[in-house]
C-alpha cells in the first residue's frame, strides 16, 4: 500500500470506512460472534487491500467486494462447522422484534420465529441476503444495493422474489391441524 499514489490510498480507506460498518453487522448475522465476524472482516479487507488497485477499474466494484465478503464468510462457517454448506443467519432479533408486535402469546413469537428463520434460510442466497439487509439490518433498498454491489432495482427484485417465496413457504410449512381445525375444536357431545 505505501507504494500506492495518494488517490488509490485515500479511495480504499474510504471504501473501508463506508462497508466496514455494514460488512460487520451482516457477518455477525452470518457468524454469530463478534471475533468470528471481525476475523472474516479483516480478511475481506485484506483480500480486497491485495486486489484494490485492480478492482479500481472495475465496473462493478461493490458487487466484486460482496463476493469477497460472502467467500470470507463461508471460509470462517466451514473452519467453524466443517459439515455445514452454507452459513447460516444467526441473529434474528429484528425478526423476533417484529413478530412480538404482532403477537402477545410468547409461545406463537416463539414457534412463528422458528418458521420465519426456517423459511429465510431456505431462500436462494441473494434472496437471503436481500432480507437480511433490509429487515435484519434495517437497511434501505437503496442501502442494501449499495453494500451488495448491485442496482437498487435488483434488490427490490430480490425482496419481491424473497417475499413470494416465504409467502408459500410459510404458507404450506403452517400445520396442517391448524388449518383444519380453524373453525374451532370439536365440541365432545353431551357437553
Amino acid at each position: 500500500m505505501s507504494q500506492w499514489d495518494p488517490t488509490a490510498r485515500l479511495s480504499y480507506w474510504a471504501f473501508h470506512a463506508n462497508r466496514r460498518p455494514a460488512y460487520m453487522r451482516f457477518a455477525y448475522l452470518q457468524l454469530g460472534s463478534d471475533a468470528a465476524a471481525e476475523e472474516a472482516v479483516d480478511a475481506t479487507f485484506d483480500s480486497i487491500m491485495g486486489d484494490w488497485l485492480r478492482m479500481l477499474h472495475m465496473d462493478r466494484l461493490d458487487a466484486y467486494a460482496w463476493t469477497v465478503l460472502k467467500h470470507c464468510l463461508v471460509d470462517r462457517q466451514h473452519r467453524r462447522h466443517p459439515w455445514q454448506q452454507e452459513p447460516e443467519p444467526m441473529d434474528i432479533s429484528a425478526f423476533e422484534a417484529a413478530l412480538k408486535e404482532a403477537h402477545a402469546d410468547q409461545y406463537e413469537v416463539l414457534t412463528d420465529t422458528i418458521r420465519f428463520y426456517s423459511a429465510v434460510s431456505r431462500l436462494v442466497e441473494r434472496q437471503r441476503d436481500a432480507v437480511l439487509l433490509r429487515y435484519g439490518l434495517q437497511c434501505t433498498p437503496g442501502e442494501a444495493a449499495s453494500v451488495m454491489g448491485v442496482d437498487e432495482a435488483t434488490v427490490r427484485s430480490h425482496l419481491g422474489q424473497a417475499h413470494r417465496r416465504l409467502a408459500r413457504l410459510l404458507d404450506t410449512s403452517a400445520d396442517p391441524s391448524e388449518a383444519a381445525g380453524a373453525a374451532g375444536p370439536a365440541e365432545p357431545a353431551g357437553s
